[in-house]
């Protein structure tokens, strides 16, 4: 064979191999964009605010810990090919199943009221009163789940997703002390209870129960099995490492800004803007935050309702596929609608959007032992012994855990 046919097969085959990657990717990216929600967001503004680069080296050490998650769940989906609620009703029996997915449809709810709250105080900071933008929200997102195929609404969501890149704008226009960074990076204030709190809050964001339910879903909704698993974990550590990155750019930005002359609780969206316009102008303050905060706001609702929908329909049984028509899955979209209205009225009728958010986050919290518990004994009971967890990743895996379900307890108890 002649060295030109060599270049060209070698060539096919990393044409092929680019293809199935890009065939492969989304769920990873999805869900991770979706966990960087307007909670995480409100809570790394807080953190640069109060701890100024203090909390940079977290979230970077915090990039492992979401993979080594999240590898679980996709490992999960795609050799059984069930999604995790049905994992679960298989495996412990329907009380069981119902306990775990009606928490995740609580947790999914709140969760909506969280996003919602993001879109409404971003249209305020433009006059326009947050009720229309919540329910304008509300419409366009049971419009984009009733469109009858998962990959068009994993491509809407990821686009909506990307806005999250304007923080990085914020962050170049902050202009952040490279000096300042590095030092900030090696003093860490680990006794001191408010940082550990910050932390706590922090850790206890970058796991939500839904993100386990989504992106086992999203694998099998999207047609994969175990021949996609190279591509699925490098889909899982891209976005790992973006949303981390997203989290870091709000850090600095506000930590370059609010945190260098002043020390402000930021508990949301108009808090945060006001007190970075000064600092980055009506532009970066409003509009390029703003974008930043609906892009995450978005694409989290898309999410926590989908994963809502399917949990509830996995522990059912009944037809729960983005792929379906309405009249082959009445029920799934239901739920996935009925989730968007309820979130949508909590947020238009609540008087105190501040204390629902916090409320969410204990929550969440609360329910970390619980998901992460159900996730890690399913991965050992169920996949067979060529696909489960061993040695150092094993243990690994099962000792971040335990971290992230030691953060998440010490902030709901540190809050109650």
């Amino acid at each position: 064979m002649s060295d030109d046919s060599l270049v060209n097969k070698s060539s096919i085959l990393k044409r092929k191999r680019l293809f199935f990657l890009f065939a492969t990717i989304g769920p990873g990216i999805m869900v991770m964009l979706a966990d960087t929600d307007a909670g995480s967001i409100i809570t790394a503004a807080q953190s640069g605010a109060e701890w100024g680069y203090r909390m940079i080296l977290p979230q970077i050490i915090l990039m492992p810990i979401l993979y080594f998650v999240q590898e679980v769940t996709i490992r999960l989906g795609l050799v059984t090919g069930k999604g995790h609620g049905e994992l679960i009703r298989e495996k412990f029996g329907m009380k069981w199943a119902l306990l775990s997915v009606l928490s995740l449809f609580l947790a999914s709810v709140g969760a909506l009221v969280t996003e919602f709250s993001g879109i409404a105080g971003v249209s305020e900071l433009f006059g326009i009163p947050g009720w229309i933008s919540v329910v304008f929200a509300t419409i366009l997102l049971i419009i984009i789940g009733f469109s009858g195929s998962y990959r068009r609404i994993e491509r809407i969501g990821i686009a909506f997703g990307l806005f999250q890149l304007f923080f990085f704008v914020a962050m170049f226009m902050a202009h952040p002390s490279l000096p300042e960074i590095a030092h900030g990076m090696i003093s860490i204030p680990i006794k001191n209870r408010s940082f550990l709190f910050l932390l706590a809050a922090n850790v206890g964001a970058v796991i939500m129960p839904w993100m386990v339910f989504y992106q086992q879903g999203a694998v099998i909704d999207k047609g994969l099995d175990t021949r996609h698993l190279k591509a699925a974990r490098q889909d899982t550590i891209i976005g790992s490492i973006v949303t981390q990155l997203v989290m870091i750019a709000v850090v600095i930005a506000t930590a370059a800004t609010i945190g260098h002359y002043s020390h402000q609780s930021l508990n949301d969206v108009q808090q945060i803007a006001q007190a970075i316009t000064p600092f980055l102008g009506q532009f970066g303050g409003k509009v390029v935050f703003g974008l930043g905060m609906v892009g995450a706001s978005f694409i989290a609702a898309l999410v926590v309702s989908i994963a809502g929908a399917w949990g509830i329909g996995e522990a059912f049984g009944f037809n729960h596929s983005l792929n379906h028509k309405f009249s082959e899955a009445k029920w799934f979209y239901l739920i996935y609608t009925m989730a968007h209205i309820g979130g949508a009225i909590l947020v238009i009728l609540s008087v105190n959007l501040i204390r629902l958010n916090i409320d969410v986050q204990v929550m969440n919290a609360m329910l970390l032992p619980v998901v992460l518990g159900f996730l890690l004994v399913l991965e050992a009971k169920v996949l067979p012994e060529k696909w489960k967890m061993k040695g150092i990743h094993k243990y690994t895996a099962w000792a971040l855990s335990a971290i992230v379900m030691s953060f998440g307890l010490y902030m709901a108890v540190t809050t109650l």
